[in-house]
């Protein structure tokens, strides 16, 4: 079986496994997705969207973020960890959306990246969920699944995207990404994972070797 036949029965599976699977961020705004995806490092979606759900009513734009004090945006967003580092990033991402993309979030790699703060698996994420590109968001669920199961020889986040844009067909990659995720939180634990009742098992190179 080639990695792209592999990958191919993985989603037939995983579809089937966890049909709705989706973001579990909580956002309206491209902006909110943005803020709340930078949000998430290091720290759990549910904890993000208890934070979110004053901070967005609180900052409703690039202007607000941008003018936002710092101490005061510390404190706001404290409880999802490394939040010193967390708001300077914040404020500095939406003053360069303000100069140099007049306000609204800008819908390329090469700009999204250019915002402090938003590395690739950010960028992907706004550039699939918000814009609709095909767009491979390499969390560590999905590094740890694609590799274990056999998608994957790469443990640097670029190199498992770019095994995984080889083999996955543009318009099933973000949603198979989400799955991925699922699967990881449901099942494919980074510790004892339960490969007795793994729906991939048949195709997965790991499965109970873990």
């Amino acid at each position: 079986m080639t990695k792209k036949e592999r990958a191919e029965r993985v989603r037939e599976l995983l579809d089937k496994a966890y049909p709705d699977a989706e973001c579990t961020l909580n956002y309206s705004t491209p902006l909110e997705m943005l803020i709340a995806t930078q949000l998430s490092a290091q720290c759990t979606d549910a904890r993000v969207n208890i934070v979110t759900e004053s901070l967005f009513k609180k900052y409703k734009s690039a202007e607000d973020f941008a003018s936002a004090d710092y101490e005061e945006l510390c404190e706001d967003i404290k409880s999802v960890g490394f939040y010193r580092n967390k708001a300077r990033n914040i404020i500095l991402c939406c003053r360069r959306i303000l100069d140099a993309y007049g306000g609204e979030v800008p819908d390329t790699m090469e700009d999204l990246t250019s915002l402090a703060g938003t590395g690739r698996k950010t960028a992907n994420l706004v550039l699939g969920d918000i814009f609709g590109k095909s767009a491979v968001v390499v969390d560590t669920h999905c590094k740890r699944i694609a590799k274990r199961i056999g998608l994957t020889n790469n443990d640097d986040p670029t190199k498992v995207e770019e095994d995984l844009k080889k083999i996955i067909p543009p318009e099933h990659q973000l949603r198979m990404c989400h799955r991925f995720v699922a699967h990881g939180r449901a099942v494919c634990h980074a510790r004892n994972p339960k490969c007795g009742i793994c729906p991939v098992g048949e195709v997965c190179k790991s499965c109970g070797k873990c």
